[in-house]
């Protein structure tokens, strides 16, 4: 029997994937030689260790608020929060903040967790008062504090009134000027047939890519501007008392710092005022870029361009306030 000839066991195409091959590791070497001097500058070593460093930190938070969502959604007849919290919205609110004291979890929590508290017929302005201060009074946050600053428990105090107070404010303040248009309750309902685990498991798959993927453009935003903002800076200005309160207010807002870590950067610097560090810690869990991001994605931009510079005003005045009386 005649062997097939050479050009015969040529398949169609056969050169084309060495030939790929080779292109690939020229591409390879000739960036490892004219890219590798860049990606190795420190501060893109920066940027990508305070990225990947936002988005392990939020993760898990991130996927245990989706999963209480969800369960909230799919589990939780909409009956236990009208029995669960008073019928007035202004009432509601503060028991919604104080609620947020047993949720040991960060801002990317307290978002989808929100959003499932208002597909279950939650007023808006509670569950606003939830999402503040949550992140921010949760016990876990508070023993952090605790120990970072161990000779001086006035912080914890100070932190846990200016915070709730911000919480329970901003919903007041919601319930009174804000619109339906601004903030269309989510609306979620199980398929016909649909069980509850099933009901779950779509709530849970939907959020979770709806809000990573904004969890990741709030973490890019962050590394860029931890790397764009001069040190020096910081330390020109610590000297100043009102000047350091307000750097310290905008610095929380791109650092992004999980709530669980960030009583512990604001005791690193020791160059500026109790009072500043006290505001640092107010602003950061309620107003953070991945967590503006997070809000635009589940609740639409036209609520978040309001909500956020609402409670940054807020957390600004009640962590001075605060810190001028018990600091």
């Amino acid at each position: 029997m005649a062997q097939p000839s050479t050009a015969d066991r040529r398949a169609p195409g056969g050169f084309r994937l060495p030939w790929a091959f080779l292109v690939l590791v020229g591409l390879l070497v000739a960036g490892r030689f004219l890219l590798a001097p860049h990606l190795t500058h420190p501060a893109l070593r920066t940027w990508a260790t305070v990225f990947v460093a936002v988005c392990v930190q939020a993760l898990p938070f991130l996927v245990l608020g989706v999963a209480l969502s969800a369960a909230i959604t799919a589990f939780v007849p909409a009956s236990f929060w009208t029995r669960a919290l008073p019928r007035r919205t202004y009432a509601a609110v503060p028991v919604a903040g104080l609620a947020g004291a047993v949720l040991p979890g960060c801002e990317c929590a307290s978002v989808p967790v929100a959003s499932g508290l208002m597909a279950r017929g939650v007023a808006p302005p509670a569950a606003l008062a939830f999402l503040l201060a949550s992140p921010a009074i949760n016990p876990i946050v508070l023993v952090a504090t605790a120990v970072a600053f161990p000779d001086d428990p006035a912080m914890v105090v100070a932190r846990f009134g200016a915070s709730l107070a911000v919480a329970v404010l901003a919903g007041w303040f919601w319930a009174r000027f804000g619109r339906a248009a601004w903030l269309p309750a989510p609306r979620r309902s199980a398929e016909a047939g649909q069980g509850r685990a099933g009901a779950f498991v779509d709530t849970m798959r939907h959020d979770l890519l709806h809000a990573g993927g904004f969890l990741v453009v709030g973490a890019l935003a962050a590394a860029t501007l931890n790397v764009v903002i001069p040190r020096d800076w910081l330390t020109a200005v610590a000297g100043v008392p009102v000047v350091s309160v307000l750097v310290l207010a905008l610095l929380a807002v791109p650092l992004s710092i999980c709530s669980e870590a960030d009583a512990f950067v604001a005791a690193s610097f020791t160059a500026f005022s109790p009072t500043a560090k006290l505001v640092f810690l107010v602003v950061g869990p309620m107003v953070d870029l991945k967590l503006i991001a997070l809000q635009a994605g589940t609740f639409g931009r036209a609520f978040a361009w309001r909500f956020a510079p609402l409670t940054l005003v807020l957390a600004i005045a009640a962590g001075f306030v605060a810190g001028w009386v018990l600091l």
